[in-house]
């Protein structure tokens, strides 16, 4: 008989949701579970995690008429694990069983070995999947025994699992005590799983196995363009859905090593959101003559992880021809998206060239039909006749971050006249301008947007504060500004060196903005500012090159010593015994702190 509690009916709460909104099936083990292959849930004890009796159904389900030792040993090499691995290797090993299916060997009715790879799950018909929630699951580890809140079963696979607390609890409790401990004790619950959730019955956030309590995120939209509400019900219908968990095991996830530490990375509510509506767009491709639009997505919001999350759709769902061309206009932006797609595992530039090394390079590997190419837009520095083109082929996709700076030019042009029937995207992490007509005529309009209020909102970036502090100081430089934002307009239409142009085009300007009173104004002004409203943090300063930088650098070293020795001489005559003692809390901040 259920236990009633203001605990218990959260978990009922949820699993009846999921049962009456979604159509999962709905089951309280507790102690009223009984084991055996015609038990509650067809374990044989409370040591199994994978309920292999629905697994087999769906094996057999969906890879019919295959001798029962091929289905065994599907069951094995989802079930077996070493104990030489971590708990995340195993999970991302399992991850790529469930998800391209398990590869096994077994004797037709001839005799002949035959090698065939066994589908888990039907992610293209999720109804055709059994879905099943369990309430209060015991789980025996080698040393402890632990009690699950919600286990949600996809075809027998432990793929979502629940921790839920009281109403009036912090979910923060959650992650640091319940999650952590089944993480150390149970941990083989944790082999196949794809997505955690921590919730209370009002809020809710959910994450992957190696995030942190501050990478757990809010499900706060079911379409991009709704206002976005925090609740738990929000994330149950967003994620609960069938259709929307099987996309989300199937094409959200992501293991990472690029940093040196392997991490799991589980799509945000706004890159599921995006992605899937560029998927939209390059399915549409035809009718919208190639302009798939401008992905704005501010910065913070892992616009490098959407940028993998949708080329690997692409290729699962539409198919595998498809070339994308990652374009970049610095070589700092190329290495880092580079290695954002090799650390996933989805390129290789060692074992399988795709990183373009000179303009004759990138010619030759999109001819190659490469999964992916990366390039400089500068490696496009050759006019090219339409007729001589690199590529007519019509399912290349160009993927241009930045998008607003430097494809309007002559190598844009070099670009476009080298590959005529290629599709556009443009990844940008700050708003077009409203006159920006130019944006739009290559890319179109946004196919998705993740403004930087949003952000802030979600917490996926800290919030902005300006202070027009030019004007206080008297050395505000609006002309110069406008002159700039002028030129830079020119510029970006005209010539690919903007660096140059600008420097030839504001040479008188350029004595006005680094004349030494303005420096050193802006140098007192920064130390006095930091020595008195800030006690901790980090501050960058951004100059207009690096011989200012270095002017900067002696200006405010000299005014930060000199700001010490008057805050200590102001401390000494208020209260001389503090020079014996402890000293004010500004001079140790002061002294703390080093520029670099």
């Amino acid at each position: 008989m259920p236990r009633y509690s203001e605990d218990t009916l959260v978990q009922q709460t949820t699993a009846d949701y999921l049962r009456d909104e979604f159509g999962w099936e709905s089951i309280y083990a507790y102690n009223d579970e009984t084991f055996g292959s015609e038990g509650t849930l067809g374990r044989k004890d409370d040591r199994e995690v994978v309920l292999t009796r629905y697994l087999g159904e769906a094996l057999v389900k969906l890879n019919p008429d295959l001798p029962q030792a091929a289905y065994q040993e599907a069951i094995r090499q989802i079930t077996d694990y070493s104990l030489s691995q971590s708990l995340l290797q195993i999970n991302q090993e399992k991850y790529a069983l469930l998800k391209d299916g398990v590869q096994v060997s077994f004797r037709n009715g001839k005799g002949e070995l035959v090698k065939q790879r066994l589908r888990v799950f039907d992610f293209d018909e999720p109804q055709n999947n059994h879905f099943l929630v369990v309430r209060e699951l015991w789980v025996r580890g080698v040393l402890y025994r632990r009690r699950a809140d919600l286990v949600g079963f996809v075809n027998g696979i432990p793929l979502l699992f629940m921790e839920l607390k009281n109403v009036y609890k912090d979910i923060r409790s959650a992650y640091e005590r319940n999650l952590a401990d089944y993480k150390d004790t149970i941990p083989h619950l944790f082999h196949h799983n794809a997505v955690i959730v921590l919730g209370n019955g009002v809020d809710a956030r959910l994450g992957s196995l190696s995030s942190r309590y501050d990478h757990f995120h809010e499900w706060k939209r079911l379409d991009e363009d709704e206002p976005g509400v925090v609740d738990m019900e929000t994330l149950l219908k967003g994620i609960g859905n069938k259709t929307n968990f099987l996309d989300l095991c199937e094409n959200f996830i992501l293991f990472d090593d690029s940093s040196g530490k392997l991490v799991k990375i589980l799509a945000r509510n706004h890159q599921f959101l995006g992605v899937n509506r560029a998927l939209q767009a390059v399915r549409d491709r035809v009718a919208r003559l190639g302009k798939l639009g401008v992905f704005w997505h501010t910065q913070g919001s892992g616009k490098s992880y959407s940028m993998v999350f949708l080329t690997r759709k692409v290729h699962r769902k539409l198919g595998g021809q498809y070339t994308f061309l990652i374009c970049t206009d610095r070589d700092d932006l190329d290495t880092q998206i580079y290695k954002t797609f090799a650390g996933c595992g989805v390129v290789d530039n060692d074992r399988d060239p795709c990183r373009a090394g000179s303009g004759e390079h990138v010619q030759a590997l999109l001819r190659q039909y490469k999964s992916h190419v990366f390039s400089l837009i500068q490696k496009f520095n050759k006019d090219v006749d339409p007729a001589m083109s690199y590529s007519t082929r019509d399912d290349i996709i160009v993927v241009s971050d930045e998008a607003h700076r430097t494809q309007y030019g002559r190598l844009a042009l070099n670009l476009r006249n080298a590959l005529p029937n290629a599709s556009f995207i443009g990844f940008t992490g700050t708003p077009l301008f409203k006159e920006d007509e130019i944006t739009r005529r290559v890319f179109g309009d946004y196919v998705s947007t993740y403004d930087f209020q949003r952000a802030v909102e979600d917490k996926a970036t800290v919030p902005l504060y300006y202070d027009a502090r030019g004007e206080k100081l008297g050395i505000a430089t609006t002309n110069v500004n406008e002159k700039i934002a002028a030129k830079l307009e020119e510029l970006e239409i005209d010539d690919i060196d903007i660096s140059q142009g600008l420097e030839r085009e504001l040479k008188r300007d350029y004595h006005i903005i680094t004349a030494k009173k303005r420096l050193e104004r802006i140098a007192r002004d920064f130390v006095q500012h930091y020595s008195t409203s800030w006690e901790t943090g980090k501050a960058m300063l951004v100059c207009i090159d690096k011989p200012t930088c270095v002017r900067m650098y002696n200006l405010i070293g000299e005014y930060w010593a000199a700001r010490i020795h008057e805050l200590e001489k102001q401390a000494n005559r208020s209260r001389p015994i503090l020079s014996c003692k402890r000293l004010p809390a500004p001079i140790v901040s002061m002294k703390g702190r080093t520029t670099v």
